[in-house]
């Protein structure tokens, strides 16, 4: 079998091609540190706005107080294709009711399951990317992409 050949990639393609990523996969993984040990797990995100990724949470989740210990976090993002986007970033609470609305508006799932951003159950987070980097299926590379 011969050994596959990525496309190359250009730094003024970067931006784009990692936003198709982040577009292509409704469930990245998420991976938050509890305590020494790290735990990953498919969120749904909710959102993006260029980098910065918007995902829903119950309270009740132990992710909550993971993120409250420690809120330095890395979201992976992969394509049909097998292109990834890895996002280093920070997890913020998000309180104000503007954005939290916009949760709501965004995301069918929220309004069946918790009707309002009133529901105490409900706690949505925005990651802050730190660093974004976008790697082609068998490059074997990771490209820093511009933020």
């Amino acid at each position: 079998m011969p050994k596959p050949v990525p496309k190359p990639v250009t730094p003024e393609e970067l931006p784009e091609l990692a936003l198709a990523v982040l577009k292509a996969d409704r469930f990245p993984i998420l991976a938050s540190v509890d305590g020494d040990q790290p735990r990953a797990r498919p969120i749904t995100a909710t959102w993006t706005d260029g980098f910065t990724v918007y995902f829903a949470n119950l309270k009740r989740f132990h992710k909550t107080v993971e993120l409250a210990a420690n809120p330095k976090v890395e979201l992976c993002f992969l394509s049909p294709s097998d292109d990834q986007v890895r996002i280093t970033g920070i997890a913020e609470l998000v309180t104000d009711d503007a954005t939290q609305q916009e949760a709501f508006r965004r995301d069918n799932l929220l309004k069946h399951y918790l009707k309002s951003p009133d529901n105490p159950e409900f706690a949505l987070y925005r990651i802050r990317p730190v660093q974004v980097r976008f790697m082609r299926e068998w490059a074997l590379e990771y490209f820093d992409v511009p933020l």
